[in-house]
């Protein structure tokens, strides 16, 4: 008898550590590694962020416009409402995009007119308006996990990523399909490629400089590649970040002539 359960303990025991081992083995879903992606590109609350855009030519800087950024997340919808502010050159100051579920639209306080915009619109060479909002991925598209890859960043350094295809599932989204590079373990995403309606390659992004701010390891540059010609280049910087107490009231367009951003 005592022979017969050391058996059975010794089957139970190896059986249960095959299982478990299997469990480790498998990849997270699609929408788990997208998910998690969220909380590391933005803080999930309310905060403030300084976003810095030069627009580089053949490696020499042509253009540049400072930003700051104010995004609150809605915990009922799981959205992000965001008002952008332009803060330099001195002839865009006081500038605002809103950008309000699928709505975004664009202020100017010197002709006191709101119109509205495409997040597509190219905000600064191949920056778009909807690049340097805070969006939640997985709410507004359908994730498939292609697999496994080795891949070299920014910095030419190879990193272990899931490789995952993003396809449109609402209105909200802001490009029409996405691919995206995560690595594994950290879901910090590496590289994306953004593709238009069409499907024709819209540009590349490079993810880099992770640093610790409001709770967590973010990107704080990201570059980005004009998928046509490769010179063209736009780099997005990070700084600043901050919690910050944002009013409701912000996100409406009739209140956008009244906003002074401090």
């Amino acid at each position: 008898m005592l022979v017969r359960h050391l058996l059975s303990v010794l089957l139970f025991t190896s059986t249960t550590a095959a299982f478990t081992s299997g469990l480790a083995a498998a990849p997270p879903s699609a929408a788990d590694i997208i998910a998690a992606t969220d909380k590391v590109r933005s803080p999930q609350g309310a905060y403030r962020v300084t976003v810095g855009l030069v627009e580089y030519a053949n490696g020499r800087a042509r253009d540049k416009v400072d930003l700051a950024v104010h995004a609150k997340l809605y915990p009922d919808t799981h959205r992000f409402k965001n008002l952008v502010c332009y803060q330099a050159p001195p002839r865009d100051t006081g500038k605002l995009v809103l950008l309000n579920g699928s709505n975004m639209w664009f202020y100017d306080p010197a002709s006191k007119a709101s119109i509205r915009i495409s997040p597509q619109q190219r905000l600064m060479g191949q920056a778009s308006d909807g690049d340097v909002v805070t969006v939640n991925l997985e709410l507004d598209y359908v994730p498939k996990l292609i697999g496994e890859d080795k891949i070299q960043d920014a910095d030419h350094q190879e990193q272990a990523v899931w490789h995952l295809d993003l396809t449109a599932a609402t209105n909200e989204a802001m490009y029409n399909h996405v691919e995206y590079w995560i690595t594994k373990g950290t879901y910090r995403p590496v590289k994306g490629k953004f593709y238009s309606d069409s499907g024709r390659l819209l540009k590349i992004a490079y993810y880099r400089k992770y640093e610790e701010h409001l709770g967590g390891a973010r990107p704080t540059e990201t570059i980005i590649i004009d998928a046509v010609d490769p010179s063209l280049v736009t780099k997005m910087t990070y700084s600043a970040f901050a919690p910050e107490d944002i009013k409701d009231v912000w996100f409406q367009r009739d209140y956008l002539p009244r906003f002074k951003d401090e």
